[in-house]
């Protein structure tokens, strides 16, 4: 049986997979699978763009979204003449069969099947079957040029699918997995206003729906990644500050911004004092001597506030400049 897997860890969004599939599919006929897709309003393979949190903490995810070959279809449900499942695990809509047959769109929770409105026919991702059985990659996995969208056997993917997740919901047994999903973050940065700046190794901990611990870095950020809807409380301590809280009720990805840590007692600012420079010469006295040198249409004057005279009546050469 034959499985999709996606790793959102591997995916820059170029976009490719969707462009991959109208290039395969618009304008061509794949005969039983498919009638050509119309150029536009159909997304067999659509990639989406989620942006999470708030500047200066922001996280961009990308997830290609096509049909789930689902084992449990509710597609093939609604329309068991029209619908079927191939050996494999891919699910075909058949175009000659379902032609008419428009309620066949709302018969998929996840959108994934779309109406074309001039061959008259529901229509959707076919696994590029027509590739499939002549031992071809589905054309938006071949393209993927970091390949975080792959195609194969069940069996060669078994250890990754053990840590998956799908999109679609469980009962009906999608065979599109995805790794490495970004979820939701609460991030944050940790400060001393005393002495204006950020404090490093802070102790992080978040409580409440998910239970980790974290410190802050040398810029003084923390993330908490991958976590869920919820409520969670953000508790921070730091050796010489007294603890800070935070309680998040989190629906989207949160920056919570930057947090001052208050000084306890006894951890007071001390004003480092800076030593005086002495200089081993004195200033120079009297009148600068100045210079006219021409070069060329250049005149320039230079002045030399070192070739002063000296006690004895010549000129200093501490500088490094002497005069005769």
């Amino acid at each position: 049986m034959k499985v999709f897997v996606f790793d959102s860890s591997k995916c820059n969004g170029c976009y490719g997979c969707q462009l991959a599939c109208k290039d395969e599919h618009w304008n061509n006929e794949w005969l039983p699978y498919a009638l050509p897709q119309p150029d536009t309003g159909h997304f067999w393979c659509k990639m989406t763009q989620t942006d999470h949190g708030q500047v200066p903490k922001v996280r961009v995810e990308y997830a290609p979204h096509f049909c789930n070959h689902c084992d449990n279809a509710p597609c093939i449900e609604a329309a068991p003449d029209a619908v079927y499942k191939r050996e494999d695990g891919l699910v075909i809509v058949d175009p000659i069969k379902a032609k008419g047959n428009k309620a066949l769109v709302d018969a998929c929770p996840y959108g994934a099947i779309y109406w074309n409105d001039e061959l008259e026919v529901p229509q959707k991702c076919t696994g590029c079957a027509h590739l499939v059985d002549d031992g071809e990659l589905p054309h938006c996995v071949d393209v993927c040029a970091t390949g975080a969208l792959r195609f194969g056997d069940e069996s060669e993917f078994a250890d990754e699918i053990a840590h998956a997740e799908v999109l679609a919901a469980p009962e009906h047994e999608s065979r599109v997995y995805y790794l490495n999903m970004p979820h939701l973050f609460i991030g944050g940065e940790v400060w001393d206003p005393a002495i204006d700046e950020v404090i490093e190794g802070a102790k992080v901990t978040l409580s409440g729906d998910a239970d980790m611990t974290t410190e802050s870095d040398e810029f003084g950020d923390f993330w908490f990644k991958r976590i869920d809807r919820g409520t969670y409380t953000v508790t921070i301590e730091a050796e010489g500050y007294g603890v800070e809280t935070r309680e998040v009720v989190l629906e989207k990805s949160l920056n919570i911004g930057d947090v001052p840590m208050r000084r306890t007692a006894g951890n007071v600012v001390v004003d480092a004092a800076k030593p005086a420079v002495e200089l081993d010469i004195e200033a120079p006295v009297g009148e600068p001597d100045v210079e006219v040198v021409e070069v060329g249409d250049v005149t320039a004057a230079m002045s030399v506030m070192s070739q002063a005279p000296d006690e004895d009546g010549g000129v200093m050469n501490k500088s490094g400049i002497t005069k005769s």
